[in-house]
């Protein structure tokens, strides 16, 4: 989780920071005096959370949420103020939470346990997936999945590219074998390609990841923390991780960043 808070005055600042990291210790939080760096830091490294004090010289929290809802429409903005006159335009901009000062950790606590976009770490995925830049396939603790077979693991990333949606073994050969003739032998040799595929999964644990049924295969997304599936979420980190490759080593894939973000 990236956090990232802001006050012009360098004690609340201070203390914003550090009732954040008692109250969220796991997460990565950076401060800032002045809005704007906040704002290039969020677009350059993405932000799951920014907490902004209201009441600034220059640019204030109001104007500042604005343009970091123009980065990420689902940042979860929470304002920090010591005064109540910006409470109306603070909610009109459908701001996840608003804190008086002076902050403490149990404030911090009450807004991130009721966050507008709530963000739900995969800590039940099997396999982490990369979809951006070139196409690969991580164990929960970092280590490359093995395919013994480059096809069986490009029929994994047809099936991810699919998102959940069932693929019959039709579709799936047009995929992999382009314009080949839907003939015996080629549609033999699919079918040891998803015989490796599966191997290669259950040699990690994995086997879950794809549900099969009769003549077709599907991913199990619940079970798979994978960049592409996280920018459709709108995710901060995954939306700039997204340098316009996804999965280039494969003609069939296609992305369309505008489709996702207007």
């Amino acid at each position: 989780m990236r956090i990232m808070c802001v006050d012009d005055e360098p004690l609340a600042l201070k203390m914003l920071e550090m009732s954040i990291q008692k109250a969220k210790p796991d997460a990565e939080v950076k401060s800032f005096r002045k809005p704007r760096e906040l704002l290039e830091a969020a677009r350059q490294d993405g932000c799951d959370i920014a907490f902004l004090d209201i009441h600034m010289r220059g640019m204030n929290g109001v104007e500042l949420a604005k343009e970091l809802k123009g980065v990420n429409p689902k940042m979860n903005i929470i304002f920090v103020t010591g005064f109540s006159d910006y409470a109306g335009d603070a909610m009109s901009l459908h701001a996840s939470g608003y804190i008086m000062k002076p902050v403490n950790k149990e404030k911090i606590e009450r807004e991130l346990a009721d966050l507008r976009f709530p963000i739900t770490p995969k800590s039940n995925a099997l396999l982490r997936v990369q979809c951006f830049g070139n196409f690969d396939v991580f164990t929960p603790d970092g280590a490359h999945v093995r395919f013994e077979r480059s096809k069986a693991k490009e029929v994994f990333a047809y099936l991810v590219h699919k998102q959940g949606s069932s693929c019959t073994t039709r579709e799936l050969f047009a995929a992999i074998f382009e314009d080949e003739p839907y003939e015996k032998k080629l549609q033999n040799l699919l079918q040891t390609y998803i015989y490796a595929m599966i191997k290669s999964l259950k040699a990690v644990g994995a086997e879950e990841a794809v549900v099969r049924s009769y003549n077709a295969l599907a991913v199990n997304p619940e079970v798979l923390d994978c960049d592409y599936y996280r920018f459709k979420e709108l995710d901060a980190g995954a939306v700039n991780a997204y340098q316009n490759e996804y999965m280039s080593q494969y003609y069939w894939a296609d992305f369309l960043y505008d489709d996702y973000m207007g």
